[in-house]
Formats: C-alpha cells, structure tokens, sequence
C-alpha cells in the first residue's frame, strides 16, 4: 500500500507485507488447545491467544504496521489515536518503539489497568465522556493542533493488514499439522481484526467459514450482515466488554466483512462472564471480557461445530483485577 491507496480496501498481501513488517517486533502467539473444550464442542478447538501478545492484544500488530509504514516526513508531530484501552496500548507501544510522541484518547470509564498502562509506555492520554462526547473530534482537534497523524482503532488499511497477521498465523500453525480451519470466530468491535483475519485465512484455507462475535446489545455486525447495511447499536455502553463497544462497523472493514464473513453470533454478558472464568480454570489464561466473546460463543453452543477444526481468537487480556475476580470467584 502507498499514500494513495490510504482509503483503498487492503488485501491478502497487504497482510503479507504486513507480516514481514512486524516480524521480530510482533510475538508469534501460540494456538492452545484444551480437551475438555473439545470434549465440551466435539470439535478440535484451536484458541489463538493474542492474550500474550505484546501490550495484552492483537492490537500491537496493526498499531506498530500503521506507525512503521508512515514516512519519515509524517512522524514528526507524533500520533493521535482514540481506544478504550487495547488500541491506546498498542499506538503507545509502537510509538515508543519507533520514538514517536503519542497523544491517546480514552473514555473516562475505561478500565483503570488500560489507562495506567498507556501512560505507563509514554503516551499522554486525554480522558472524555463516553456518553456524551465525540472521540473522534477530539481526537481530529488534537491532530490539527499539533499536526500529528490520526491512527484509527480499525477503520484503516493498515491497520486491517496489520490485525489480519494473527489468521495468517492460524492457517500457518494449524497447515504444520496437516489441518485446515472448517470455521474461524473472531470477536469483533469496529471489524479490523475479523476483515483482517478474513483476507488472510480466505487466501490460506478458502472453504473456511468465518463468524463475527459480539455481546448482546452490541451485535451490530450480526444485524448488519442481515441487513446488508451498517446498522448501529442503541447503546454505547452497558456490557462488560469494554473493549467490543464501537457503535457500528468501520466501512472499509463491512466491505470485507460483509463479503468474506457474513454470519455474527452474540453472546450474553453471564455466557461471557463464563468463558472468562473456564480460560482461567482449563486454560490457565486471563482472558479480558472482550477478548473470551469467540470462547463464549462456542461454549454456549450458538454454532454446530461438532466434527470440525474451529479456531477462535482471544483478542485480549487486559482486564480490571477486581472486574476479574467477581467473574472468576
């Protein structure tokens, strides 16, 4: 991808380029597996822990392909980007690697972990009201002020390819055992991880079925594949997945997904809270709410996946202590 192509729609390369530019600055994560989740499914259950990437999420990959990518020219004002607390962690992450000023925009609610840990790695954090204020505006004054790039939390190309690293890796791990994926579950908020997930296990393993996961109340993606349009949610907060609250899908990401995934499944906040507690217990992973909606989806038995390899992404595991211990206690 170059300048020109910024609002143009990634593809399976742009992921492979991707790949190449994080290498060695990305972590590789495992997929981990777990008998008593196939004895539960039926399936062979293959559960990609982003959990361990760098900052806690996936979102380290297309944070650090965006801010690499941009030119030398274009990084002297620094980066503004606005997140609940996993895309502020991986923009601060890849700033301070690559010696960039970083500004992150953060809803005063967002769990206090995600907060502290984004000052923690250099970034200056502007707190704003979920409810009633416009991330995105405050974020666009920022930029102009100082004239720093903008690094949307998914609604970009590079970000997209940089997320869509993690299915490259699925279908990479899962060819050295001699397996495919029949179904990949991706959580999804504003789309960046499942579009950029869906270019790369589409090119590596085409008859895969690809499925969004979201909490009830906040399953635009599945109302908006039924409805062939962007469709928003009523709420913009009231779950207890932070991070899976945007209100309605990106555009560039519903062009991917619309067309590559197509089918959302959504969970309840209890069946979360269960997933949660059953990575902690089987898996010995934390895993945030957000980041178990996929594992709750399967556990709760929203899709057939009895017979078949089913890999299913832990986004994140950057989760409140005290939110973590009423859900595992």
């Amino acid at each position: 991808m170059t300048a020109s192509s910024e609002t143009a729609l990634p593809t399976a390369a742009d992921v492979d380029a991707a790949a190449r530019r994080i290498a060695g600055v990305a972590l590789h994560t495992p997929l981990v597996t777990s008998p008593v989740l196939d004895a539960l499914t039926g399936a062979r259950v293959f559960l990609k822990a982003e959990t361990l990437q760098r900052t806690g999420s996936f979102k380290f990959r297309g944070a650090y392909n965006k801010l690499s990518s941009l030119p030398p020219e274009a990084r002297g004002g620094g980066v503004v980007a606005y997140s609940s607390g996993n895309h502020a962690q991986g923009v601060a992450a890849a700033a301070r690697l690559l010696e960039m000023p970083a500004v992150i925009v953060m809803p005063r609610d967002a769990p206090r972990p995600k907060r502290e840990r984004t000052a923690a790695l250099g970034a200056e954090v502007v707190l704003y009201e979920r409810a009633r204020e416009d991330r995105e505006a405050i974020a666009r004054e920022i930029a102009e002020e100082r004239g720093a790039v903008i690094v949307p939390p998914y609604d970009d190309p590079y970000i997209i390819a940089g997320q869509g690293t993690a299915g490259r890796e699925i279908v990479e791990d899962l060819g050295r055992e001699g397996l495919a994926p029949d179904i990949v579950i991706v959580n999804a908020s504003g789309g960046g991880l499942s579009a950029g997930v869906a270019l790369a296990v589409k090119a590596g393993a085409p008859a895969a079925r690809l499925y969004t996961a979201e909490p009830q109340g906040f399953d635009d993606h599945a109302r908006s594949f039924r409805s062939g349009k962007r469709e928003s949610n009523a709420a913009a907060t009231g779950s207890i997945c932070d991070a899976l609250m945007a209100a309605t899908p990106g555009r560039l990401t519903f062009e991917i997904n619309r067309t590559l995934v197509g089918e959302g499944l959504a969970v309840s906040d209890d069946e979360v809270a269960q997933a949660v507690a059953f990575a902690f217990r089987e898996l010995k992973l934390v895993v945030e709410p957000g980041g178990a909606v996929s594992l709750a989806a399967l556990l709760a038995g929203k899709l057939e996946v009895r017979g078949q390899v089913v890999a299913a992404v832990l986004s994140g595991g950057n989760v409140d202590p005290e939110l973590f211990y009423r859900l595992v206690a």
